[in-house]
């Protein structure tokens, strides 16, 4: 790393901080959040979460005997239901570059009978240790916000996706309306906080949650970003008003 990477800066949530930084920023984030993830999800989302990963992966088609990469799988929620599709004879990887993360959806997944088709690698988004051309389907879902480096997470998806692959970008983004958002920007700065409090014993952790979704790219930018990484026929899908969208894009 040159003296001039190592000055560049980024943001954590609203924070200004050097790129070298964000990354243990992040970690310590998820690290401190892991146990009460899914718990905050549900509660966060009222379980709507649960339904726009369905929408995701069903936008996949991806089928029996394929191999899937779930990028900063969280605590594993798409790549369950990608092992179910794949079967006995497919494969998902199931990847996180936080240790704390990887166990936890480890932990979920062999709890539900999910064994046997999925593998566990802890790996940034950024430099996936896969070679080229190896999954037909590469997805990341509520994940690309926390990368330090989207660009390169991106370039990296594509690297690995196979020609005539997908890869799926499940991500919170921009209310269509108007009105939407200002009650989303009520809802999200002055609840879940205070939910993140009381439940997780972690108020700055969801703070820093809320702010990087104000600071991920909006719909048509993510698009163009994709279509900057090699991805043709890229497309987006919004869910809840915007609130949330699914990517969707192409290798050949």
């Amino acid at each position: 790393m040159t003296e001039a990477d190592h000055d560049k800066t980024t943001h954590f949530g609203f924070r200004e901080v050097r790129e070298v930084e964000k990354h243990h920023l992040v970690g310590d984030v998820f690290s401190s959040v892991a146990d009460k993830y899914d718990l905050m999800n549900d509660l966060m989302s009222f379980g709507v979460h649960r339904a726009w990963k369905r929408f995701a992966v069903a936008l996949s088609g991806v089928r029996c005997g394929e191999r899937v990469l779930d990028v900063a799988a969280g605590s594993g929620d798409l790549a369950r239901l990608f092992a179910r599709r794949v079967g006995g004879s497919g494969e998902v990887y199931v990847t996180d570059i936080n240790a704390a993360m990887l166990a936890r959806a480890r932990q979920r997944l062999t709890d539900a009978g999910v064994v046997g088709n999925v593998v566990y690698v802890q790996a940034d988004a950024e430099r996936l240790p896969f070679r080229d051309n190896y999954f037909g389907c590469v997805s990341i879902g509520f994940g690309l916000r926390n990368v330090t480096r989207r660009r390169s997470a991106l370039r990296s998806m594509y690297r690995c996706l196979r020609p005539g692959g997908r890869v799926i970008i499940l991500e919170f983004s921009r209310p269509t309306s108007r009105l939407l958002g200002k009650l989303y920007d009520a809802y999200s700065f002055a609840v879940l906080p205070r939910l993140g409090a009381v439940v997780a014993k972690d108020a700055p952790s969801y703070s820093y949650l809320v702010e990087s979704i104000r600071k991920h790219p909006a719909q048509a930018k993510l698009r163009r970003m994709m279509e900057d990484a090699g991805f043709e026929r890229v497309d987006f899908y919004n869910l809840s008003g915007g609130v949330v969208a699914v990517h969707t894009g192409f290798k050949f």
